[in-house]
């Protein structure tokens, strides 16, 4: 079965960016597994994929402006460093380059880079750590098979590999 919408596929792959650092990386033993065409993956990622079976292998480069974009200067932002005052925040969570969960103001869920800290404020980086990032992918198509309907329902997948009810 070639890789189609509405396809499970089952993969191994390395993400390298441009200076050779691997990003992520999956193996046969603990593979990447999602429903094609769903959203699931960036569409540059869907459409290289396109047509593969398993067993195949596959090489390929998403350009920033196809991944996760060029950084945005507004996504930069100073916030009071009061905010991280009280007993439930962790004394070492205000550690530049650490990442931190937070909430845009209708409750979103959103994680920000800490870039600077002084006695009043802390900077936050709130752009996707790989925009700018030109996306390099190898790997391997281990299994193809259509998803089910409850599956596509439900947006992921069933069974090994997948969401577990």
């Amino acid at each position: 079965m070639h890789i189609s919408p509405n396809s499970v596929v089952s993969l191994s792959y390395t993400l390298t960016l441009d200076n050779g650092a691997i990003a992520d990386q999956t193996s046969d033993e603990n593979p990447f597994v999602f429903i094609h065409g769903l959203g699931q993956t960036l569409a540059a990622f869907d459409e290289n994929l396109a047509n593969l079976k398993a067993g195949d292998h596959f090489n390929f480069t998403i350009d920033a402006a196809n991944g996760y974009g060029t950084p945005h200067p507004d996504r930069i932002i100073n916030i009071a460093r009061s905010i991280f005052d009280g007993d439930d925040v962790p004394s070492d969570m205000l550690t530049v380059g650490n990442f931190v969960p937070m909430q845009d103001q209708e409750g979103n869920p959103m994680e920000g880079l800490i870039v600077e800290i002084d006695d009043e404020k802390v900077r936050m980086d709130f752009n996707h750590p790989l925009a700018g990032q030109s996306l390099h992918f190898t790997g391997n198509i281990i299994e193809v098979r259509a998803a089910s309907q409850e599956e596509i329902d439900h947006g992921h997948v069933h069974g090994p590999g997948g969401h577990h009810h």
